[in-house]
């Protein structure tokens, strides 16, 4: 394999990267309004946002891929292949992180809700100065590991056509037919982005485990 296929291999990994900041971002904000909306002790809403939750999290990422960019396009809509990429991983963080969030809020001792009421802090205040920060510290290690696994889903963003880090190895190695060689430095290159996430989220795990006892 040659510089240039090198450089168009990065230039993939460029895409998988932006990708995967796009799509973790905005799954956060989107991911925490879930998060609070599911904790909100409205059963309507409650039940609404489970729902949504059960939805993405019951079908492959693939299939919402998919749907997102083929589907819209049947009524009308027509997005190019990274608006649905980004849009579907948007998605389907939200959903995650809104369960990873929504279970860390209620793992929040009950007893800082009743004191930061004792105290007369509004909803606003009690969840930004008291309930948040503690819930983030916990989800943390869960946060890092769904962000690993966001990175490597970016690679079923070929479904639609866009040419991110696996698609760029995929046609790379159909130019060149080494394909061992090929997928190998696609493999060192996940590797390079994943691993590190990987052992910090098991640094944090163990570090507040510890912290706990």
């Amino acid at each position: 394999m040659g510089h240039d296929e090198f450089v168009f291999l990065l230039i993939g990994l460029k895409w998988t990267l932006a990708l995967s900041v796009v799509g973790f971002v905005c799954g956060c904000v989107a991911g925490l309004i879930i998060a609070l909306a599911r904790t909100c002790g409205i059963r309507l809403v409650e039940t609404a946002v489970a729902g949504y939750i059960a939805v993405f999290q019951g079908t492959p990422l693939l299939m919402q891929l998919f749907v997102v960019y083929y589907g819209l396009a049947l009524i009308g809509i027509k997005i190019d292949a990274w608006a649905a990429v980004a849009a579907g991983l948007t998605l389907h963080a939200s959903a995650y992180l809104g369960e990873i969030w929504r279970g860390a809020i209620e793992a929040v001792p009950r007893g800082q809700t009743e004191a930061s009421k004792a105290l007369a802090l509004g909803y606003v205040s009690r969840m930004k100065d008291v309930i948040l920060p503690q819930a983030l510290r916990i989800s943390l290690p869960a946060t890092i590991g769904f962000l690993v696994q966001l990175i490597k889903g970016t690679s079923l963003a070929s479904i639609v056509g866009f040419t991110e880090l696996t698609r760029a190895g995929n046609i790379i190695s159909n130019q060149i037919f080494q394909p061992l060689t090929v997928f190998g430095i696609v493999g060192i290159l996940y590797f390079i982005m994943c691993c590190p996430l990987t052992i910090y989220g098991a640094y944090l795990e163990r570090k507040f485990a510890a912290s706990a006892r």
